[in-house]
This record gives structure tokens, sequence and C-alpha cells, in this order.
């Protein structure tokens, strides 16, 4: 499955810890984390990290946030964005890195890949119901939009995502990292 990638000696990117206590699930790497093996190393990163209300190092040097993207790889590039993450590829990872990360409090499911394989059923009819209504599925999990600039229209429609939401996210982040 991952063969083509080691080939070429690209390593696979996610951070899991015993330590940590949030997980921030998004697509996949992009083409510039996957060069920098940094994760959300872009403008949707810079806006992550200011929506979880955390700097640049805390971010990437506690071990208190796990990253598990639903692909350790780029996956290439699409018409509109990147591809999809590969079929098959959470399910086999996910569960054997989440035994071994027993003091997670919350997973945050940034876009629709994560939010279908986390939630399943449970989600709204679409993303922008899924993330409206984020409370259902506290503590264990928060659903957000991608913090892409090429969201910009929806964060305009979604006023509501950064008075009700945003709070609710940085709130969770503090107590998880001062815990």
């Amino acid at each position: 499955m991952n063969e083509p990638y080691t080939r070429k000696g690209i390593l696979p990117l996610f951070k899991a810890s015993e330590n940590a206590r949030i997980i921030i699930v998004g697509q996949a790497p992009g083409r510039r984390a996957e060069q920098t093996q940094l994760f959300w190393n872009d403008l949707s990163g810079d806006r992550l990290r200011e929506w979880m209300g955390i700097f640049h190092e805390e971010f990437y040097e506690t071990d208190r946030i796990a990253h598990l993207p639903m692909d350790f790889y780029y996956p290439g590039k699409a018409k509109h964005g990147d591809l999809p993450p590969r079929k098959g590829f959470a399910e086999k990872w996910h569960p054997m890195l989440l035994e071994q990360m027993p003091n997670i409090e919350t997973i945050i499911l940034i876009g629709i890949h994560a939010q279908k394989y986390y939630l399943g059923k449970r989600m709204g009819k679409n993303l922008t119901e899924t993330v409206r209504q984020f409370k259902n599925y506290l503590p264990e999990y928060l659903p957000l939009v991608h913090p892409s600039p090429l969201n910009i229209g929806w964060f305009k429609r979604n006023s509501w995502f950064e008075s009700e939401v945003l709070p609710v996210l940085k709130e969770i982040v503090r107590y998880s990292l001062n815990e």
C-alpha cells in the first residue's frame, strides 16, 4: 500500500504519543507538508493554529497533540484541491495507533473524509450541518470545516462558526494542554 511512497524515500506523516490528549484528524498531508515533514505547514495551518489559540512552537513541540491524517502521504492533485485519501488506509492504521493513545479526550475531525470515517451515520446531511451540530458529538469529537483560505465563502455564509464553534475549540485545547 505504501511502497510507491517509501521507494521514493517519502516518509509517512503522522504523530502519535501516549501523552496525547487531542488528535487532529485531517484529510492527508499537503504537498508542502510532505516535503517539509511538518503537519499543516501552510496558510491552512496558520489559520488552524489561530483557531486553536496556540503558537507554532506549541503546535509542533507538544506531545499532547497527535496528528493522525486519513492518509499519511500526499495523495496528489485533483481538479479542485487534492485527491481524497486512499481507501482502506485509515481502517488499517488508525485503530492500531488509537490503542496506543489511552489519554485522548477529543478527536478534532477536519473535513468531510475524517467526519465520514469517525461519525458515520451520526453525521448531519452535509459538512455544514455536521459542524453546526458540533455539540452533539462532544466531548469525543469536534467536527470542523477545513481551515483553507479557499473556504472564505463558506466562512462568510456561516458566521456562526466563528462565534459558536471556535470558542469551544479554544477551550478544549487550553484545557487539554494545561491539564
